[in-house]
């Protein structure tokens, strides 16, 4: 299977400390790939690094065939871990913003998505629950019909009810789309029947990955082996 994304001996130091020590992964294109690990493990290191916020400090990494740039990002839509919103901002102003400004942004498939996650056009950002803030920045990024979707820990930190709402979403756009799409998270139990590949990343190291069938069949479940790797 081609590779999407393709990394080798990948490090990067904040001070003294290495956020990636010689991490290498390989992500197959069209699958739906977990970057799994808790917190600290590296895991939004390496996707900032394919947006190219960050760059490595050693090791070569290619996105869709290219080094990251800035001239690439049109080609992938980014889910970071935190939002940053204007005063004043509503899903509608939100919804116009990403029409405007992001490229292959479907504003149809933005309210259709706004809708089944249960916001409100006038909704301000303001004043959002985290779990609501969660669902709009999920509808940008599901509404961009691009090769590559990086969602860095969409599900941390929200209420039971929206990480479900999150899951059905991202179930109903995968089962139509033909896109590579990474999820960097540490919530299992919720999400584990989405993936198609795995990468479990500790100490800033691959510890372990392949396709999500042959890791259970050696291995147990998801969650069995993530108590293995990290209990």
């Amino acid at each position: 299977m081609k590779a999407a994304i393709k990394g080798e001996g990948l490090t990067k130091r904040y001070g003294k400390r290495k956020a990636l020590d010689n991490f290498d992964i390989e992500v197959p294109e069209y699958a739906i790939t977990a970057i799994l690990g808790p917190n600290g493990a590296g895991k939004s290191t390496f996707m900032r690094m394919l947006t190219g916020l960050v760059a490595p400090d050693s090791g070569s990494l290619t996105v869709l065939g290219e080094r990251p740039s800035w001239r690439q990002n049109r080609l992938v839509s980014y889910l970071p871990d935190r939002a940053r919103w204007y005063q004043g901002q509503t899903v509608e102003s939100a919804i116009e913003w990403g029409t405007k400004l992001l490229p292959e942004f479907r504003r149809d498939t933005a309210w259709e998505l706004a809708g089944s996650l249960g916001l409100e056009a006038d909704l301000e950002t303001e004043g959002m629950s985290k779990g609501q803030e969660a669902r709009l920045m999920l509808t940008l990024c599901l509404a961009r019909e691009v090769p590559l979707l990086v969602l860095d820990e969409p599900f941390s930190g929200i209420d039971m009810i929206s990480r479900e709402k999150i899951v059905l979403a991202l179930i109903d756009a995968f089962a139509t789309r033909r896109q590579t799409v990474l999820i960097c998270t540490h919530e299992i139990a919720e999400t584990e029947s989405l993936f198609d590949h795995a990468v479990f990343v500790k100490d800033g190291r691959a510890a372990l990955s392949g396709g999500v069938e042959e890791l259970r069949s050696r291995s147990g479940s998801m969650q069995d082996i993530y108590r293995s790797l990290y209990g």
